[in-house]
């Protein structure tokens, strides 16, 4: 698969900056224990499967319709990124995380499943992000190559979820105490979405 570290990269970068999903674990592994942290990322990076799955059905069957599709798909998603880009740079930072009462670990998993799924900025997120990593000439078929890097999408996020979740209490003294952080993740991520929208905007 081409440029499969650069995804990793980007996917990393995009997946530490604070957001409402990582915030979410955080705040559940803060109020309820690591188990509850855990699982709570268990079931946001589950929930991603949806998405990819939308995402490769949906730009595999847009191909199909036109032979210019991928690359509109590609100019389009990559303006979207610098968008995105430009937004995380002006962001403010890490979010407080707020505490919830707790729950029973199948109701912290059902609700990060079911919250993830009806996001669709996610969907939008995927349609854009992961057909700048596919190569429409190779062997595989482009829906494969959108699904692999899906699961490779959702593999390293639940990673990176689960540390915030395991180390919950730890990370959220630690930021709180150091909000630049939350600026300069920012900021890392908003560089990443820019690098690679611009990727797409100036390639031949």
């Amino acid at each position: 698969m081409p440029n499969l570290p650069l995804f990793l990269a980007a996917s990393i970068a995009i997946t530490a900056a604070p957001g409402p999903d990582n915030l979410q674990v955080l705040a559940r592994g803060i109020s309820q224990g690591r188990a509850a942290g855990l699982v709570a990322a268990l079931g946001f990076a589950a929930g991603l499967t949806f998405h990819t799955t939308l995402a490769a059905l949906g730009v595999a069957a847009l191909l199909r319709s036109s032979p210019h599709a991928f690359e509109i798909v590609k100019i389009a998603g990559g303006l979207y990124l610098i968008w995105i880009g430009i937004k995380a740079l002006t962001s403010r930072g890490l979010a407080r995380a707020h505490e919830r009462p707790p729950q029973p670990l199948s109701a912290v998993f059902r609700q990060s499943v079911v919250g993830n799924m009806m996001n669709p900025k996610v969907t939008l997120f995927f349609v854009v992000f992961l057909p700048q990593f596919v190569d429409p000439s190779g062997t595989q078929r482009i829906g494969v190559q959108m699904v692999e890097l899906g699961l490779i999408f959702m593999l390293q996020t639940f990673a990176i979820f689960s540390v915030f979740g395991f180390f919950a209490g730890a990370l959220g003294t630690w930021l709180k105490r150091r909000p630049r952080v939350g600026v300069w993740l920012d900021r890392l991520a908003g560089a990443t979405f820019i690098a690679l929208g611009l990727r797409v905007a100036l390639r031949d």
